[in-house]
């Protein structure tokens, strides 16, 4: 039965070699990696307003010089990683420049920054989207965080499905908020021509405000940096393209830039035009609609892909969360399961681990995942910084042809990023301080990790490890539970190792019945040797391991190796398992990690 839900969820497995059909071309690439920046269109011009808010609505006017410093900083984000795609075609992004070209310390920290920052952008986006709907259906904000494990649950299935397939779903509503904000932005211009727009609406530029101040200003500059996350993804997710990978990745970043860039300029001129204010109960992207077209039709339009788009924003994370785990798992600072293709050849282990962990946020902030923005924010800006001060140092120490320019490039993108990075920590510190404790926490994990590859590898290198001792002889021990089919076929398989000496065991609670089944076992098996163990307090595992262990002292005289043979009788149907003891479950279970002792199951299936 899992199986058929299994396929009929993800759909029938592909074959190794139908993975270039599994790439991306760039329309599709467009929509599923950058959901998660167009997305903040609906929330970055809003975060610069509420900070203005706090001075005065005459303040608003600076929305426009703010929102050119966020686009002067996309622009040296967008061709910083137009470099970096072309410089490290294999993807990675940060990690991989970070730690080639700083040290690898500074390539975990990029690389921890980002897994946590693709987990946040799920919870958050989702969250995000999820709100939206509840919003306009004001009683099911009661099942807020049920929706939300819905909505994670039903992405996760569309990537597990291949990342094609996902892309051909999801980019209709990627595309139909662009179209529509498009429209809301072209329609409100107009009227703003043709002087349906009072100009009283809003203070003039340049007008004198009292009570601003710089430290306001860099932290309204930060909050609508906030538009910028999710400008790294493509870099991280190059693998994913069609050929040529770079040049196709290359144009996506430089589409998106371009889009991203057009819509924030819009909505921020737009929201200060109409002189809109942030309200608790209504976005500013749904009140520069209603002051545009109403409440009708194309509110609700607009309303709807903005809601689409907070939530698909979340397949952002789902793109580039399995590739950056691929980069840390091949050089062994995460679990090797993260290189592993699934059914559909994605990397399906990064994409469960991504939705049970974004889950838990949710569960854990009960759907209420506001707070996390500036976390979320400033775990993107420090592997901002580290890339681009790594692509400095590339070019200062390669000096390829034309590497002045590329060196201004990335000089000014990593003064930028550091600078932005800098003033979160400042304004926002009691929001951020975390990350000072939790990075250095993953990147201590990531070197543990790291260790025990290598002394895995050391162990178990021919070169390197000890000399195997020599096996003179074995002797069989099979615990014994009573007189049955299933103990009689574990007996007749220890017989056919022409093992040295086989043991039989049993385990009794009561004394008569200690008796009872010496008795009957001379009469049945006279030929194997029958060891019967007496338990005070009910215990067989307890008995059995003392045991085990004088034999094994034993036997480690004269170099013979001990093995423990388990009987286990196999139900015909799966379910019937809870109807049994499963003994010798916990007999394995427990003696497993013991050294030098070799544990084997002798499986009997019943046939009804």
């Amino acid at each position: 039965m899992f199986s058929v839900i299994k396929r009929f969820l993800i759909g029938q497995p592909l074959k190794s070699n139908e993975l270039g059909e599994q790439k991306l071309n760039k329309k599709k690439a467009l929509a599923i990696l950058s959901s998660d920046a167009l997305s903040s269109v609906a929330y970055g011009p809003e975060q610069i307003l509420i900070v203005l808010i706090t001075v005065s609505a005459a303040a608003f006017w600076y929305t426009i010089p703010i929102a050119i410093g966020v686009l002067f900083l996309l622009l040296a984000l967008i061709l910083s990683y137009q470099q970096i795609i072309y410089a490290y075609p294999h993807g990675g992004g940060a990690y991989v420049v970070s730690k080639e070209n700083l040290w690898m310390n500074a390539g975990l920290f990029a690389g921890g920054s980002l897994l946590v920052d693709y987990i946040l952008t799920v919870a958050v986006s989702i969250s995000a989207g999820t709100d939206a709907i509840t919003s306009a259906f004001p009683h099911l904000h009661r099942y807020t965080v049920i929706i939300a494990i819905v909505l994670v649950i039903f992405i996760t299935i569309l990537n597990l499905r291949g990342i094609t397939e996902s892309a051909s779903i999801l980019a209709y509503p990627v595309y139909l908020f662009v179209l529509a904000l498009f429209i809301l932005i072209g329609v409100g211009l107009y009227h703003i021509v043709t002087g349906n727009v009072s100009a009283d609406l809003h203070a003039p530029i340049g007008t004198p405000v009292a009570g601003i101040s710089l430290f306001l200003l860099l932290r309204a500059f930060s909050s609508g940096s906030s538009a910028l996350t999710g400008v790294e993804a493509i870099s991280n997710a190059i693998p994913n393209f069609e050929d040529s990978a770079p040049k196709n990745a290359s144009k996506t970043l430089m589409a998106m830039g371009l889009l991203l860039a057009l819509l924030f300029a819009g909505v921020v001129y737009l929201a200060y035009y109409y002189g809109i204010s942030p309200k608790e109960k209504e976005t500013v992207v749904s009140q520069i609609a209603a002051e545009t077209f109403g409440r009708n039709f194309m509110y609700y339009i607009i309303q709807c892909t903005t809601a689409m788009i907070l939530v698909l924003a979340a397949n952002t994370g789902y793109s580039a969360f399995p590739l950056l785990a691929v980069n840390l798992a091949k050089d062994k600072y995460i679990a090797r399961m993260f290189t592993i293709r699934g059914d559909r050849l994605g990397y399906s282990n990064g994409i469960i681990f991504l939705a049970v962990t974004s889950i838990l946020l949710i569960i854990l902030f009960k759907g209420k995942t506001e707070h996390l923005i500036p976390l979320y924010a400033v775990g993107v800006f420090i592997p901002f910084t580290l890339a681009q001060t790594g692509m400095l140092m590339k070019w200062i120490r390669e000096k390829p042809k034309g590497w002045m320019v590329k060196l201004t490039i990335n000089l000014v993108g990593a003064l930028m990023s550091f600078t932005v990075m800098m003033i979160f920590f400042i304004t926002k510190f009691g929001q951020v301080w975390s990350v000072l404790i939790f990075l250095p926490l993953i990147v201590f994990i990531f070197h543990q990790i790291k260790k025990h590859y290598e002394a895995v590898g050391e162990q178990l290198r021919i070169t390197t490890c000890e000399p195997a001792i020599p096996i003179e002889g074995n002797v069989m021990i099979v615990p014994v539970a009573g007189i049955t089919h299933v103990v009689e076929n574990s007996l007749n398989y220890a017989k056919s190792l022409s093992s040295d000496q086989i043991i039989a065991v049993y385990v009794a609670f009561e004394r008569d019945a200690e008796k009872q089944f010496e008795e009957k076992w001379n009469t049945w098996q006279p030929d194997i040797r029958l060891v019967t163990l007496h338990s005070q307090y009910r215990s067989i595992v307890q008995p059995l391991t003392k045991f085990i262990d004088t034999v094994e002292n034993k036997a480690a005289e004269s170099n013979f190796r001990v093995t423990v043979l388990i009987p286990q009788f196999i139900p015909k149907k799966s379910w019937q398992h809870i109807l049994h003891n499963q003994s010798s479950l916990l007999i394995r279970a427990f003696l497993l990690y013991r050294r030098d002792l070799i544990i084997t199951t002798v499986p009997y299936h019943l046939k009804k």
